[in-house]
């Protein structure tokens, strides 16, 4: 593939990892999340990423402590990224809402204005979670299938854009001499009347810097896709396999050009690396983050109510396909039964190899505890030094799977900066990364185009009619 590579970093303070919080010097006070905000975005920025990413959730439980303690209490998305357009000069700010509980037009409005702040790197990724929690928190019903909140968010991303449309980019001609500040005719009302979304406008804010901010949609499913081959700037997907990725890219782009659109989305992918300076050392960080996963142990901690059932050995047993009986955690895995395991247990078994350098009857034993947190912890995990993590983003993104990668931090801060220092010099030197900022907007930096004015074309008339 010609031109370099995408590299975002996703911003969560105690770690994307469900144990960095518990690794020694690592932030774990969300009290102090503010600093190391500005930590990272200053390190990012520094490395010259092309955008920091703050994903969203909107309700909160003592079950989040052990599968994802991030999510427990968290800095807002949209008021991170506000805050961050007056820190940082250059890199692109991403925020995620959701379109069943985001007011369309206060949307609009907030994302034009931090567009203008920071002068044109602000982007919006638009989701359509259905946690019930979420929904009693906003007075809503929990939402049902999965149709139904794709044809609003699709409607809901038609009329945004119609909504930042709502002043052309010469409307403001500032007559002084005959009194005009604007001309009527190029401001526009939105008029857009759906099943799920109704808004006239016109936004009573400029247009964004950029046309429209870029925006970012998740997932893989059929009505995902959909809607990221017709509306998204960025598809961020995570596939299992690199076969799996081409083929995907490939149908994504072929599909949005059919339909006229002239970027295809670029496709990025989560990707969390454990890196140091050497592989062992690497190894090492991680196999003290798989010890410290909390897991079915018997502890008091692990009788919770909140504690997950998949942290048991039990449900190793039913992973692996053999009963394992009562082993303790720590017991070595032997190799007459390791012999024994199903395709997935054998899968298991080469994650812990190819992450730990452990291998069952080898040096460095396979406990029961490697193989059970590395179930229990799911993530596109690569481990190794600075070079090999280099190798896995080039092999990607050479083969033509993906544009680019979103980038989770086990732990904060210093496996980012770490990542920042080791990996990403790498990148550079291979030429598959920028050495300095090109494009001063986030739409420069992902090399995309900025659109025209959605208002009496053919696409606002087909727009209004389907929002």
């Amino acid at each position: 593939m010609a031109g370099t590579l995408i590299l975002g970093a996703v911003f969560r303070a105690l770690g994307a990892y469900p144990s960095g919080w518990r690794y020694p010097g690592a932030h774990n006070n969300p009290l102090g999340d503010p600093a190391v905000l500005r930590r990272t975005a200053r390190a990012a920025e520094a490395a010259k990423l092309d955008y920091l990413f703050f994903g969203e959730w909107l309700a909160t439980g003592p079950d989040l402590e052990f599968r994802d303690p991030d999510l427990l209490a968290r800095l807002d998305p949209l008021s991170a990224i506000a805050y961050l357009a007056g820190v940082t000069k250059r890199i692109g700010l991403i925020a995620t809402a959701n379109s069943g509980y985001s007011d369309l037009y206060s949307l609009a409005r907030q994302t034009a204005s931090i567009d203008r702040l920071s002068a044109g790197r602000a982007g919006i990724n638009v989701v359509t979670g259905a946690d019930p929690r979420a929904a009693g928190n906003h007075g809503r019903d929990p939402h049902g299938a999965t149709e139904p909140r794709y044809d609003e968010a699709t409607e809901y991303l038609r009329a945004l854009r119609l909504l930042w449309d709502s002043w052309e980019d010469d409307a403001f001609v500032r007559d002084r001499r005959g009194g005009r500040l604007i001309a009527p005719d190029k401001l526009h009302r939105t008029d857009a009347r759906g099943e799920n979304v109704r808004v006239t406008g016109p936004l009573n804010a400029a247009r964004p810097v950029q046309g429209h901010l870029p925006i970012v949609h998740a997932g893989t499913s059929s009505r995902s896709r959909q809607l990221a081959r017709e509306l998204a700037d960025i598809a961020l997907v995570a596939l299992p396999s690199l076969p799996e990725a081409v083929a995907f890219r490939s149908e994504l782009i072929d599909r949005s050009r059919a339909l006229g659109r002239r970027d295809a989305p670029r496709v990025v992918t989560p990707i969390l690396p454990v890196v140091a300076e050497t592989t062992a050392e690497a190894r090492s960080i991680f196999d003290e983050l798989l010890l410290l996963v909390p897991l079915d142990d018997g502890s008091a901690l692990s009788q919770s109510p909140d504690f997950p059932a998949n942290r048991s050995i039990r449900a190793l047993s039913s992973v692996v396909g053999v009963p394992l009986g009562s082993p303790d955690l720590d017991d070595e895995v032997p190799q007459r039964v390791a012999r024994r395991f199903s395709e997935g247990g054998q899968r298991l078994l080469e994650l812990v190899e190819t992450r730990t350098g452990r291998r069952v009857a080898g040096e460095s034993a396979v406990t029961y505890r490697h193989l059970l947190a590395t179930h229990a912890v799911p993530a596109a995990v690569i481990v190794g030094s600075g070079g090999e993590v280099a190798d896995h983003l080039q092999e990607w993104f050479a083969a033509g799977a993906v544009d680019g990668f979103n980038v989770l931090t086990p732990f904060l801060n210093a496996q980012f900066e770490a990542f920042t220092s080791l990996v990403v010099p790498e990148l550079q030197r291979r030429g598959l990364f920028r050495t300095e900022y090109e494009g001063r907007t986030l739409r420069e930096h992902l090399g995309l185009s900025r659109p025209e004015n959605l208002h009496g074309s053919a696409e606002s008339a087909a727009a209004q009619r389907s929002a």
